[in-house]
């Protein structure tokens, strides 16, 4: 993976528990290493972590006109806040919309590794605060093993329960299988969502409200769950075509350790208003789109 120094900054941003804002101490740091990142005027990056997905805090369905959605505030509050605490920061101040007004320090050198871009321009990385010790140097090739893993934000996301493991096939096996460990042990423990998570166990939807302050559910599977409510000009919330619409968005992946190569909507459980995932999801890895 590419090693890319540089500082964590909040202020201005809306960060939560898996995406902040990262600023390379080389202006050509990305473009060096063939990544194809979107970057602001001051050359910042938004980063995606790897390997995880914290509850949403902002999100907004992919329909004209569709409102901002969140998951229960006080999960998908922590998420974003532990990220923040572990890079460095020590007081942070948001104003009603989750923008960050003022934060303690200004910003917090850290580094990260990375090796490609999403989609959506963001680096997909792990993230480490400070700087890495030894001789590396800044846009050097670094191997990350499980060992050296557990150092990262994305890792610490998992390991308190705080974070959803989420998985994409670029992401090596071996850290692969040391998030899942983290994850499953959490869960476990009962850490963070664990303690209220309805993903594999089901829930019966009755309302639109019900999304927002009480589920606690995969945000990948919340995400499609309300764009497909944003479909429907109503505050209906059938799950009458819910599976079949999932099977339009095309979510390819394959299942671990069987290695059995499907889509989303074959991983879910739909009984009237009863929705469930029936794969854990440290057992699916999702095709990068």
């Amino acid at each position: 993976m590419t090693l890319i120094k540089g500082h964590f900054r909040v202020v201005g941003a809306s960060p939560d528990g898996d995406s902040v804002r990262f600023y390379p101490d080389r202006a050509d740091a990305f473009s060096a290493a063939n990544l194809k990142v979107r970057t602001n005027s001051r050359g910042g990056v938004q980063l995606r972590l790897d390997g995880i997905d914290a509850l949403e805090t902002h999100y907004r369905p992919r329909v004209a006109g569709a409102e901002l959605w969140r998951q229960p505030k006080e999960l998908a509050d922590a998420a974003g806040a532990e990220l923040l605490r572990y890079l460095g920061f020590t007081k942070v101040e948001r104003d009603e919309g989750g923008r960050v007004s003022t934060s303690t320090p200004g910003e917090t050198s850290g580094h990260i590794l990375t090796r490609f871009a999403d989609k959506y321009g963001r680096a997909v990385a792990f993230a480490f605060p400070g700087q890495r010790a030894g001789r590396s140097t800044d846009g050097g090739d670094v191997h990350l093993d499980p060992k050296a893993l557990k150092a990262s934000a994305n890792f610490r996301l998992l390991e308190t329960g705080l974070a959803y493991p989420t998985f994409y096939s670029k992401l090596y096996p071996d850290l692969r299988q040391a998030m899942a460990d983290a994850a499953v042990a959490a869960r476990t423990a009962g850490k963070g969502v664990w303690e209220h998570d309805v993903t594999t166990s089901g829930f019966r939807l009755t309302s639109r409200a019900q999304l927002r302050d009480d589920v606690v559910l995969l945000p990948k599977l919340f995400r499609r769950l309300v764009d497909y409510l944003s479909l429907d000009e109503s505050d209906g919330v059938s799950l009458a075509g819910f599976a079949d619409y999932v099977d339009t968005r095309n979510d390819r992946l394959f299942t671990i350790p069987d290695g059995h190569a499907t889509e989303l909507h074959t991983l879910l459980s739909v009984r009237r208003q009863t929705l469930k995932l029936t794969t854990p999801p440290e057992q699916i890895v999702f095709q990068e789109a």
